[in-house]
C-alpha cells in the first residue's frame, strides 16, 4: 500500500517538474509575435471584462435621471451665484481699501 503511495507521489512530483520545464520552455521562447498575440489577447480579455462590468450596472430611470440632472443643474446655478457674488464684494473691497485708479485721473 504504502509503495503504491510512493509511486504516485513520485509520478505527481515528475508531472510537476514536466511542467515546470514547459512552462519554462515556452518562456524563454516567447518572441515578438508571440508578446503582440498576448497584448490582443490582453486587450480582448479587457473589452470582455469591461462589457461583462457594464452589464451589473444599474441604469437610472429617466425619472431618476431628469431629478438627478435638476439637482446638478440646481447646484451649480447656487455655487456660479455664490462665487460670483463673493468676486464682486472682494473686488468692491480691494477698490475701497486701495482706491479706485480711475477716479483719480479726473478726467
Amino acid at each position: 500500500m504504502a509503495d503504491k503511495h510512493e509511486a504516485a507521489s513520485a509520478k505527481g512530483s515528475a508531472d510537476k517538474d514536466l511542467v515546470k520545464d514547459e512552462a519554462k520552455s515556452k518562456s524563454k521562447s516567447s518572441a515578438k509575435g508571440d508578446k503582440q498575440k498576448n497584448a490582443i489577447g490582453r486587450l480582448l480579455l479587457f473589452l470582455r471584462e469591461v462589457v461583462a462590468e457594464l452589464r451589473k450596472v444599474i441604469w437610472p430611470t429617466r425619472k431618476d435621471l431628469v431629478t438627478y440632472t435638476t439637482v446638478v443643474l440646481i447646484f451649480v446655478v447656487i455655487m456660479v451665484a455664490f462665487i460670483s457674488g463673493l468676486d464682486f464684494g472682494l473686488a468692491k473691497a480691494v477698490l475701497y481699501l486701495f482706491g479706485d485708479p480711475d477716479a483719480e485721473s479726473g478726467s
